[in-house]
């Protein structure tokens, strides 16, 4: 933890006064600004990762499609932005959100694995590094960069047996024909879980905490099912609506999956692992 606390690092970041603070773990924080607004401190986990968030942030912002909390300004260790008041999530928030999430995917990308403007390359997903190199073709470009590196890593770490590893690496041989239809780069958010979907108070969900880069529209929505989402049958028929999926979707989000998955492995450990595994295996089996 540094020496600076959030209310510091927000008034020297914003050059305001700051009236309150509440913590909310050793790296989180509600600060209160003179005259009332309140912003959320972050604390970043290593180097760049500040850097990262407030670019992927900014370059969701800029499609103008899904809101994002409002980027007040950063450093090298502390992000600052709005705080989003709570709302409760509803059908048409819902229906509303996967049409947003659509236009999202539609803004597009330079290339798999683009980092945003701004972003560094050594990049994090969570408290896991992720490194954006860039690729034309999808299949390739995720086995290589999404998928081979957290299996490594958790073999290395003995959260995956040799023995099991093989499997992964089969599916990721085999991926060009199990991939579907080729699509142009997705801009995604890149770490879709549940809790980086915030629903305000004026109805409309946002999204925070990015692992943003170019990658296939269909890891968010994978990772939207993974985790679990409100009322997520009316997100993706929303999103089905304003952007069909190509046929076969259904069949490949444990594809998907196996990147958020591995990464989950390599940072919370064997449970995560075996959900890998079994995804690999029904995957080998088609």
């Amino acid at each position: 933890m540094t020496a600076e606390g959030p209310s510091a690092a927000v008034a020297r970041i914003t050059g305001r006064p700051v009236t309150g603070e509440h913590r909310l773990s050793a790296t989180l924080a509600e600060v209160t600004l003179d005259g009332g607004q309140s912003v959320m401190a972050k604390l970043g986990d290593g180097p760049g990762a500040v850097q990262a968030e407030a670019a992927g942030l900014r370059w969701l912002s800029e499609a103008g499609a899904v809101p994002v909390p409002t980027v007040h300004g950063h450093d090298e260790r502390w992000l600052v932005t709005d705080r989003v008041a709570p709302g409760r999530p509803d059908a048409v928030a819902a229906a509303r959100f996967g049409t947003a999430l659509a236009a999202l995917h539609a803004a597009g990308a330079p290339a798999f694995g683009a980092a945003p403007p701004g972003g560094p390359r050594d990049a994090y997903i969570g408290r896991a590094p992720m490194r954006n190199v860039t690729g034309t073709d999808w299949p390739a470009w995720y086995a290589e960069h999404r998928v081979l590196p957290y299996l490594r890593r958790a073999v290395d770490d003995g959260t995956v047996r040799r023995t099991e590893a093989v499997v992964v690496e089969r599916v990721a041989e085999r991926l060009p024909e199990l991939a579907g239809p080729a699509e142009p780069p997705a801009r995604l958010h890149g770490d879709l879980w549940s809790g980086n979907v915030l629903w305000g108070a004026d109805g409309d969900a946002r999204l925070i905490d990015p692992a943003a880069h170019g990658g296939h529209r269909e890891t968010d929505l994978a990772m939207l099912q993974l985790f679990g989402c409100p009322h997520l049958d009316q997100v993706l028929g929303a999103y089905q609506e304003a952007a069909p999926l190509a046929e076969g979707w259904a069949d490949r989000v444990g594809l998907h999956q196996l990147f958020p998955l591995l990464v989950h492995a390599v940072l919370f450990g064997r449970g995560y692992a075996e959900q890998a595994l079994a995804v690999a295996r029904a995957a080998s089996a088609d």
